[in-house]
């Protein structure tokens, strides 16, 4: 049999590499906020009950119009929240947040207090 002649293939000449993207600045203060799972509903409300053991019940007060008569209604829910610490009281403005099920009816933690009550 006859050999076949062999054909080198020379090799591609290495392509221009693409230019880098510039990389994002770097805050000069270093101060980086971990943000977690911004995903979750946070809202704000008045804490109504502190009755129970490591659990609010937080009122959250919205505003909607009404469709046949365009007059703002409010609308009331009531979330329970835990409470780790039981340092929230009556009357207190906090931020809850979702959170997976903690008990049957708690699916929310209180992430900060916003105002406190005003004491008389």
């Amino acid at each position: 049999m006859a050999e076949k002649p062999t054909t080198s293939k020379a090799a591609p000449k290495a392509a221009a590499a693409p230019p880098k993207a510039a990389a994002a600045p770097v805050p000069a203060n270093n101060d980086h906020q971990h943000k977690t799972h911004s995903f979750r509903r946070r809202l704000l409300g008045k804490v109504v009950s502190d009755k129970m053991d490591k659990t609010v019940i937080v009122e959250v007060v919205r505003r909607a119009r009404d469709t046949v008569y365009k007059k703002y209604v409010r609308n009331r829910e009531r979330y329970k929240a835990h409470d780790e610490k039981n340092e929230f009281k009556v009357g207190d403005r906090v931020e809850i947040m979702e959170h997976r099920p903690i008990s049957k009816d708690k699916r929310w933690r209180v992430i900060r207090l916003v105002a406190r009550a005003v004491e008389e």
